[in-house]
């Protein structure tokens, strides 16, 4: 194989570079400006392959030594200044709008906001089991990028060191115990803020238990969730774009999409007309404990509905005048809803996104009638390629 110049990181995450032949192809563990001279392939395709660099030649000025040996399966973002990942991130956002025909030049762009940890932020972590046949133990695990092999791991840093610890703890009691690691799916464990650690086992072929519940204050109100239902990954970076997100919830009426256990809703809009759509059962009956709690800490009346139903099938619920919050699965919004906007056009839509891809490609059919006037990136996810990005759009 020979010399591969690395050119870009692209919107996966992996580094982009050009094989004699002409093939292109996308590796991990490699960085913008590097002399790559040897890979693993672990995808062959006719146009394109994968892989893992293996041996640098030039190495780029930003490139550090990770953390983690493990840091391919959890957080390939590791080999790089925390400062370049963020100039990164930045730039294939700006890449993402660009391909999707978006003209962002005279649009109010934030940098890349973040606290500035970007390591021990994860509030959730589950790991596989791995069985070493060696010394007869087992290990916390994680899968290899683009396989099914497990990882046995020593150490792991995007975790808060409370979860890790717990983890070690109840391997070391299956190990004392002598247990079989087949027996078993995996490990889920969460904490809150405050350290406190819940979530355990899941036996294989038996239902998933339900764990003790957790809560969390963010924007002042306590939230109640469980440990193996949704909830965000990293609070102090969520409530720096719930703060952005308050300011633009300016009308009286206030209409939340995809709202989970409601924490947007609720934190932004609870003095408000508010509607709260969601679809899973499980995270609706946390987004009703979640409603009643608000109301019962508040001093007068509260005007605050949840439905349970898919945002596709809420669709009388959007109107004109009102402010619109998405914050859709990584497949974006559904074209129903985006014809609904078409239709009713509401005042202002606050579109919060963990994929910019399919968030381009939604606001792209929107700006007939829309007017994007701030983009704020999140560093939910610090040493990942994943980004979070919020849109505000404005009726023209």
């Amino acid at each position: 194989m020979n010399n591969i110049e690395i050119e870009k990181l692209i919107p996966g995450g992996q580094a982009l570079g050009t094989l004699e032949n002409g093939k292109k192809i996308m590796l991990w563990g490699a960085l913008p400006g590097e002399i790559v001279t040897k890979v693993r392939v672990t995808k062959e395709k006719s146009s394109y392959c994968e892989g893992v660099a293996e041996e640098i030649a030039k190495k780029s000025q930003y490139r550090i030594k990770p953390k983690d040996e493990c840091y391919l399966a959890t957080s390939p973002w590791q080999i790089m200044t925390y400062e370049y990942e963020l100039e990164q991130k930045f730039a294939i956002l700006k890449e993402i709008y660009r391909q999707a025909k978006i003209n962002l030049n005279e649009v109010k762009i934030s940098p890349v906001q973040t606290d500035g940890q970007d390591f021990h932020y994860r509030n959730k972590m589950e790991y596989a089991l791995y069985y070493d046949h060696a010394d007869e133990k087992i290990y916390p695990a994680f899968h290899g990028r683009g396989s099914h092999r497990k990882v046995p791991v020593v150490q792991s840093s995007l975790e808060r060191s409370e979860i890790w610890q717990r983890a070690i703890e109840i391997i070391d009691g299956l190990n004392t115990r002598g247990e079989d690691a087949r027996k078993y799916q995996s490990l889920l464990l969460r904490c809150d803020q405050s350290g406190n650690v819940s979530g355990g086992l899941y036996e294989n072929h038996k239902p998933h238990q339900a764990f003790t519940s957790l809560s969390d204050k963010i924007m002042g109100e306590t939230y109640t969730y469980s440990p193996n239902g949704f909830f965000q990954i990293n609070l102090p970076v969520y409530e720096m774009t719930l703060q952005e997100i308050k300011g633009w919830a300016k009308t009286d009426n206030v209409l939340d999409l995809y709202s989970g256990v409601g924490t947007i809703g609720l934190s932004v809009a609870r003095d408000k007309n508010l509607v709260l759509v969601e679809c899973d059962k499980s995270a609706y009956r946390e987004l009703e404990a979640n409603v009643e709690k608000v109301k019962q800490s508040s001093s007068g009346p509260m005007h605050i509905t949840p439905v349970l139903a898919k945002s596709e099938d809420a669709l009388e619920y959007i109107a004109p005048g009102q402010t619109v919050i998405v914050d859709p699965p990584r497949a974006g919004c559904m074209p129903e809803v985006i014809a609904k906007f078409h239709a009713t056009e509401p005042k202002t839509i606050i579109y919060l996104s963990c994929n910019p891809v399919t968030q381009a490609r939604d606001i792209s059919k929107l700006l007939d009638i829309y007017s994007i006037v701030s983009v704020t990136p999140y560093n939910f996810f610090p040493r990942t390629p994943h980004l979070e990005n919020l849109v505000i759009l404005e009726h023209k």
